[in-house]
C-alpha cells in the first residue's frame, strides 16, 4: 500500500465519532469561532457516512495492544529528532477575515540535568488587535502529549472500537478513548484515534485533555479540543506535524473568534543509529513524498 501524509477535513467522521463522544463534552458551549478552511489547506471529502460498525478481522485487544506498542516506538524515535515547533494563534475580525496573529517558533532542548525544555528560536511576534499575549499562556498548549496512548497509559482508558473508514488512501480503524478515573499528576486523553488497519499504527486524533480538576486550559486561552494530524518522517515513523483547534475568546465582553495552529517542521535525527523501528511499515515511494496534513471545518456539531 502506497504509504503517504493522511490528508483528512476536520469534518471527516462526523457523523459517528461525534454522536458516540457527544457525552464527553455534553454541556459545553460550542465554538463560534472561523469555521473556514485554512487557506494553504485542500480537502478530499471521503465520505459524509462512515462505513457501519463491524468486528475488525484482528481481535480488538490485539490491535489495541499493537497500536500501543507503536506509540511506544514512535515516541522513543521522537526523542532523536531535533524539530521546529511553530505556533501560531490568529484573531478573527467579523469579515471572518483574519485581524491580527501570534507567532513563536521552538525546538526541543535539554537542561544539563537532563529535563527537557521548549527552547525559543524566533522571538515572539504579535498583530493580534485584542489579546496580548506572554510566553506563559501557551503553556497548556506545549504541555499537550504527543503521543496519548502508549502501553504503560493503556491500563488507564476504556478503548472501545466504534468503526472503520477510509481517510484518504489509508484504511482506519477508529477506536474511542475514555480514561477511567482522571489524576492530578497528568492529564488523559479523551477522544478518538484513526488507526491503520493494517500496519497498526494511530495516523489521527480528536479529542482533549482532562484531569480530576476538569479539562485541561489555559488560563488565557480557551482552546480544549485539538484534531492532530500525522506524518511519515524518514519513511520510519509517523510523528505529530499539525494540529489545530478553533475556539472563541472573550476581551472586555467581546467574543472574538480565535484559532491555533502548531506545525511541526524540519525533523533532523540527532546523529546516527535512528534505526527503524521492528514491524513498521515501508517508505513511502520517493515518487510521492508525504505532504502535510490538509484539516478543513471542525466536525458538525463543534
Amino acid at each position: 500500500m502506497e504509504r503517504r501524509a493522511v490528508q483528512a477535513g476536520r469534518r471527516i467522521c462526523a457523523a459517528v465519532a461525534m454522536l458516540l463522544w457527544a457525552g464527553a463534552v455534553r454541556g459545553q458551549d460550542p465554538p463560534t469561532g472561523p469555521m473556514a478552511a485554512a487557506p494553504e489547506h485542500h480537502v478530499t471529502r471521503i465520505s459524509n457516512v462512515p462505513t457501519p460498525p463491524a468486528p475488525p478481522s484482528l481481535p480488538e485487544e490485539q490491535i489495541i495492544q499493537r497500536f500501543a506498542q507503536k506509540e511506544d516506538e514512535f515516541a522513543r524515535a521522537r526523542a532523536r529528532y531535533t524539530y521546529k515547533k511553530t505556533v501560531r494563534i490568529q484573531e478573527f475580525g467579523p469579515d471572518g477575515q483574519p485581524a491580527g496573529e501570534y507567532v513563536v517558533v521552538t525546538q526541543p532542548a535539554r537542561n544539563p540535568d537532563g529535563t527537557s525544555y521548549e527552547k525559543t528560536i524566533e522571538r515572539p511576534q504579535s498583530t493580534m488587535p485584542h489579546m496580548h499575549l506572554l510566553a506563559e499562556d501557551l503553556e497548556m498548549i506545549q504541555r499537550i502529549p504527543a503521543y496519548p496512548l502508549t502501553t504503560a497509559q493503556l491500563a488507564k482508558y476504556n478503548v472501545k472500537y466504534i468503526g472503520k473508514e477510509k481517510v484518504d488512501e489509508v484504511e482506519c480503524y477508529i477506536f474511542q478513548l475514555k480514561p477511567k478515573a482522571p489524576e492530578r499528576a497528568a492529564a488523559l486523553f479523551d477522544g478518538i484515534v484513526w488507526v491503520d488497519d493494517k500496519y497498526l499504527e494511530v495516523v489521527k486524533t480528536y479529542g482533549q485533555w482532562i484531569s480530576d480538576l476538569g479539562v485541561m486550559r489555559s488560563k488565557t486561552l480557551p482552546f480544549t479540543i485539538f484534531e492532530t494530524y500525522r506524518e511519515y518522517v524518514d519513511g520510519k515513523y509517523w510523528f505529530p506535524t499539525y494540529a489545530r483547534s478553533d475556539d472563541t475568546a472573550v476581551v472586555e465582553k467581546t467574543e472574538i473568534p480565535i484559532r491555533v495552529v502548531i506545525k511541526y517542521s524540519d525533523f533532523k535525527a540527532l546523529g546516527t543509529g535512528a534505526a527503524s523501528p521492528e514491524g513498521t511499515s515501508p517508505a513511502a515511494p520517493s515518487t510521492t513524498p508525504p505532504g502535510p496534513a490538509q484539516p478543513t471545518k471542525p466536525p458538525v456539531g463543534r
